[in-house]
């Protein structure tokens, strides 16, 4: 889900991008006009950075958060599959109410008809907001105030559960809000694990992408920390899941692909995670390296298939951005 947070998600992507920015240009080149396996979603954009991107399968539609520019657009796939070329990026949702604020992580509640958008002070970290919108007219439910002059925050990806309670990740305060189907904030969740180490280096960017399992308890990882946490959203316990095969740093957005596999976007690409204790424990299956240049920042799953957002457009003079399947290697 984020890292100015997919990051769901962003001042993670935002600093592998730094690092990415001393690559040889020639490289880049190389690695923009590589073809990828499987498909590829390709469109104009109104702007250069979109931090995440949610399959709606009702309006067969990408929604994506358009980070700097603090809205939601839409990208509308054709009828009839393939054979569109380039598509184009079109406003969706710009709520005067957070002007000045970026667009994060976003999420869709279905059963209720919802889209639910936070929203975070990119530069000084002194805001956050959790807004709720009906899909169907876009009209405002709820704008719920998260943070504001209580330290520096960044309200970074939101999942919600089975009854329509929204968590929303802090990637600077290392908490978690919970916000209830009304908009009512309820409670904020913090642990002494969310903090791993006391260096700035492994709190530069904190708890990112969450998910809710279905047996009832919240997925969450720490970005710069490289752990993933089971925690509990009625008794707050907070448990480290044992991951074997793979370390998860850099890891940004997350989506369950079923309950015993779970996809992480990040750097590199993809990896899957399965377990078989319910999530105690997980371990490596399979990794996509794929537009690394591009830095994916979230993931989610579309017929079955697993497709990865990417950070930061391409080409020169035009705003173009890919949306890719994932296929994973063991």
């Amino acid at each position: 889900m984020a890292r100015g947070r997919c990051c769901c998600c962003s001042p993670g992507s935002l600093a592998v991008f730094l690092i990415l920015s001393a690559v040889p240009l020639a490289l880049l080149v190389a690695l923009e006009r590589t073809k990828l396996a499987g498909e590829s979603v390709e469109y104009r954009s109104l702007g250069w950075v979109r931090e995440c991107a949610k399959w709606d399968d009702e309006g067969r539609r990408f929604l994506v958060s358009t980070f700097l520019d603090g809205g939601v657009s839409e990208v509308v796939l054709p009828e009839f599959g393939g054979g569109a070329g380039i598509l184009q990026e079109k406003p969706l949702l710009q709520d005067p109410a957070v002007a000045g604020n970026g667009s994060v992580g976003i999420t869709l509640d279905r059963p209720r008809g919802r889209l639910l958008v936070a929203y975070a002070d990119l530069r000084g970290g002194r805001y956050g907001a959790l807004g709720a919108y009906d899909l169907s007219s876009r009209q405002r439910l709820f704008l719920t105030q998260l943070s504001g002059g209580d330290g520096p925050s960044l309200a970074d990806d939101v999942a919600v559960d089975g009854d329509g309670n929204a968590f929303v990740t802090d990637a600077k305060g290392s908490r978690i809000w919970k916000v209830g189907p009304g908009g009512e904030l309820l409670s904020t969740i913090r642990s002494p694990l969310f903090t791993p180490s006391k260096t700035w280096l492994a709190n530069i960017v904190g708890l990112n992408g969450i998910v809710f399992h279905p047996n009832g308890y919240l997925l969450v990882i720490h970005t710069f920390g490289g752990r993933l946490f089971r925690v509990d959203p009625t008794t707050e316990e907070v448990n480290v899941v044992e991951v074997s095969g793979s370390s998860l740093l850099l890891g940004d957005g997350l989506a369950l692909l079923s309950p015993t596999k779970l996809v992480v976007a990040g750097t590199p690409s993809g990896r899957i995670f399965e377990s078989s204790d319910d999530w105690r424990t997980a371990a490596l299956t399979g990794s996509y390296y794929g537009s690394l240049h591009r830095i994916a920042s979230s993931v989610t799953v579309k017929d079955g298939k697993v497709f990865l957002n990417h950070l930061l457009g391409g080409g020169l003079g035009r705003r173009t951005h890919v949306i890719t399947e994932a296929i994973f290697s063991p």
